[in-house]
């Protein structure tokens, strides 16, 4: 059974809507029309026998019958107002007639049929088979009623105009539900297409398609259209996250198996005697370094789990950056002497307060000289400068390295994210330790930039907030 869509709905209502209009509008306006056209009718008639009266009659209405100029007149008026007039008296007798009729005498005619108004629409007495519109006119004389002046019009001229009005309606309705038929038509290609379009799209992105290409022939020119390409860009994103989050698995899967296997193995063989004892303390020692390894991933991924509902929690304080930096320079020469890496730090001032987390400012500070050292050749410098400008600090980290390739420059900070050079030049990294360092400079509401040449190498410079 198909699922009932708001589309179809739509259509559904504006059919009902559409004839249930049409129906009122016919009903509603027939009956206007009809009590329009028969009161209009009526006044023209009355305004007739009146001026006929007046002009023709004119105070001969007894001798009528006798004056066969006034008949004349009376049968050219009939004929011209396509009706009948007719003469009576006061008891009903016909004292002319522009019609032949079956009786000469109406027996039961009574002027207070007409009621409140000067016509009504019957068969007159039963003096013709089709219904007619009458209208009455009192002829007087000396303040007394000598008879009366009928002209009768057939409604079925009534109703032939009438007709020609509610063609006219129905003409008037049909070209509007052609019009509104033509603004459903271009809602359908402009708004409802697209959307299912959209809803498709969605449903392919939902299950995890992002390479779907249904909305490569959207037109951007509107919202719809910016909505869609809008979707495109994020099921691209998302493609490229999940890669980026594949190789993530990949990279740490291989970080957590080498340093697991090294370990297993160097166990194995002190067991069963293949290292000999007085060489075991050598071996101890690796493991204990491949432990450092395992832990300091673990500790990275358990940072980022924290953050990514609350973000970093920061504890400010103020503190000397240069004293920092050299604290941190002093941990890292060990890992500097075994690559004969030098470290240079200027400052132009000793005491250069800063208001911030210290022990945040600490880890990137870390991190970015860490991150120099293993992508730095052998022999070369590593720069670390501190300025100031303003209210602000800048920390310039500096190395002579291999440099990041420029398509990769804008992906450096996503999690999980390593080139490839720095898969073929260190294998110790987990593609966090730079989306740290921007996560924590962006909770100090502060500015990280990197400038980087390929074989030339790579400058990283963030801010701080002078005290």
């Amino acid at each position: 059974m198909r699922k009932k869509t708001l589309y179809y709905s739509f259509l559904l209502a504006y059919v009902f809507v559409f004839i249930c209009s049409f129906l009122i509008i016919d009903i509603w306006t027939s009956a206007q029309n009809m009590h329009i056209l028969t009161k209009e009718k009526a006044k023209f008639l009355y305004d007739s026998i009146n001026m006929i009266n007046d002009k023709i009659i004119s105070g001969n209405f007894e001798n009528i019958n006798e004056n066969e100029n006034i008949k004349y007149a009376l049968d050219t008026e009939a004929a011209i107002l396509n009706s009948n007039i007719h003469a009576i008296d006061t008891s009903g007798k016909i004292l002319y007639s522009s019609d032949a009729i079956r009786d000469n005498q109406l027996r039961e005619f009574d002027i207070t049929d007409f009621g409140n108004n000067y016509y009504v629409i019957n068969h007159f007495y039963d003096i013709y088979d089709d219904t007619y519109l009458t209208v009455a006119l009192p002829v007087t004389y000396d303040f007394k009623t000598a008879g009366y002046l009928l002209i009768h019009y057939n409604t079925k001229e009534l109703f032939n105009m009438h007709l020609d009005m509610q063609n006219t309606v129905y003409f008037t309705s049909l070209f509007i539900f052609l019009l509104t038929l033509i603004i459903l038509i271009v809602f359908t290609v402009t708004v409802f297409i697209p959307l299912k379009q959209l809803s498709t799209a969605a449903r392919e992105y939902a299950k995890g398609n992002f390479t779907y290409e249904g909305l490569s022939n959207f037109n951007s020119d509107n919202e719809i259209g910016k909505l869609g390409l809008s979707l495109e860009f994020m099921a691209s994103e998302l493609n490229n996250k999940e890669v980026d989050e594949r190789n993530f698995i990949g990279n740490i899967s291989h970080d957590f198996r080498s340093p697991l296997t090294s370990i297993k193995g160097y166990i194995e063989a002190m067991k069963d005697g293949t290292i000999p004892y007085e060489m075991q303390d050598k071996y101890l020692n690796i493991v204990l370094f491949e432990t450092d390894r395992l832990r300091n991933l673990t500790e990275n991924l358990l940072t980022f789990n924290r953050w990514d509902s609350n973000g970093p929690h920061l504890d400010y304080s103020t503190f000397n950056i240069n004293t920092l930096i050299e604290q941190n320079l002093a941990s890292l020469e060990g890992k500097c002497e075994k690559k004969s890496v030098r470290l240079v730090f200027r400052a132009p001032y000793y005491n250069l307060m800063v208001e911030a987390d210290k022990d945040k400012i600490s880890q990137v500070f870390y991190n970015l000289v860490d991150n120099a050292i293993k992508f730095s050749n052998n022999d070369s410098s590593i720069t670390v400068s501190v300025s100031s400008k303003g209210e602000k600090v800048f920390v310039s980290v500096k190395d002579t390295g291999i440099g990041i390739p420029k398509d990769s420059i804008n992906k450096i900070w996503d999690r999980f994210y390593k080139t490839d050079l720095s898969r073929g030049k260190d294998k110790t990294g987990s593609g966090l330790g730079l989306s740290i360092v921007k996560s924590i400079i962006n909770a100090h509401n502060e500015n990280i930039n990197v400038i980087s040449t390929v074989g030339v190498g790579t400058e990283f410079i963030f801010t701080l907030k002078k005290a």
